[in-house]
């Protein structure tokens, strides 16, 4: 990825030791791949139990007989090349592979952390909507991303609405804490899509990006939300030439930062 902290990241590679085997053959979520845009194969340690995993929400959308399935895009390349940087740049002993959380199920308080794509096409039962709000009240922290435009803000406010009633949505400040866990990011930097990055940076009509959050009532951060931009791809395509590093790495550090602010406030 090209970032400063190189030294940081070959420090910290030697991060992972004890490792136990679970019974488990093929490809961990084999059922779920014909939901995902892009399957990657599993690692030889995708059994790993670990202190940390990354979970990405699977949700219902009234579009996916559209547009494929709204929760699976990116998925699950993006996941595994963030998890391996989040592996080589702090000592959290992160599981390789993602944990897949279906909104369905009371699973999902087993999973502090949980990353959502395409939020802005959601769709929340009542029974949804309660589970995440209980989610939320037991100390859960859900990221959002790669969602455009005011319609797609207007579905992700329909949802979140319905789960955190009468919570705040704020524009961060660039003092936040949240922004400084461990990287300084004072700064903003739009992280746009693979398909926008060399033009206009603008998809789907989404002109200005955004650094928003959902608060309780004491400020801490219960939503990140990143309006008008796309993490995910940055990490999905990290790997190649014509994604560009500086959206890259920045992509990296704010999921870095993110996770530590989730596991420390």
């Amino acid at each position: 990825m090209g970032m400063p902290a190189r030294s940081i990241a070959l420090f910290c590679a030697a991060a992972s030791l004890l490792v136990w085997a679970e019974p488990g053959t093929g490809r961990r979520w084999a059922k779920y791949e014909r939901e995902m845009q892009d399957p990657a194969e599993d690692p030889p340690d995708a059994w790993e139990k670990t202190e940390f995993a990354f979970a990405r929400l699977r949700y219902r959308s009234y579009r996916d007989r559209y547009y494929r399935w709204r929760w699976g895009i990116d998925a699950n390349k993006s996941d595994r090349q963030f998890i391996q940087g989040l592996r080589r740049l702090t000592r959290i002993h992160a599981r390789s592979v993602e944990e897949i959380v279906d909104i369905e199920s009371d699973e999902i308080f087993d999973w502090p952390w949980i990353y959502a794509v395409g939020a802005g096409d959601w769709s929340f039962s009542d029974e949804h909507a309660a589970r995440m709000k209980k989610y939320f009240e037991r100390g859960g922290f859900l990221v959002v991303d790669d969602f455009h435009n005011e319609r797609e803000w207007a579905g992700f406010m329909e949802g979140i609405s319905k789960a955190l009633p009468g919570h705040s949505v704020i524009e961060l400040d660039p003092r936040d804490h949240i922004l400084h866990t461990v990287y300084d990011l004072s700064k903003r930097v739009r992280v746009p899509g693979l398909n926008v990055v060399h033009g206009d940076q603008i998809e789907r009509n989404g002109i200005e990006p955004h650094w928003r959050a959902v608060v309780d009532d004491q400020g801490r951060v219960l939503v990140g939300i990143f309006f008008n931009q796309d993490l995910g791809d940055a990490w999905e395509w990290a790997d190649i030439p014509e994604y560009p590093e500086q959206y890259a790495s920045m992509a990296y550090r704010l999921g870095v930062n993110y996770i530590i602010y989730a596991m420390t406030h």
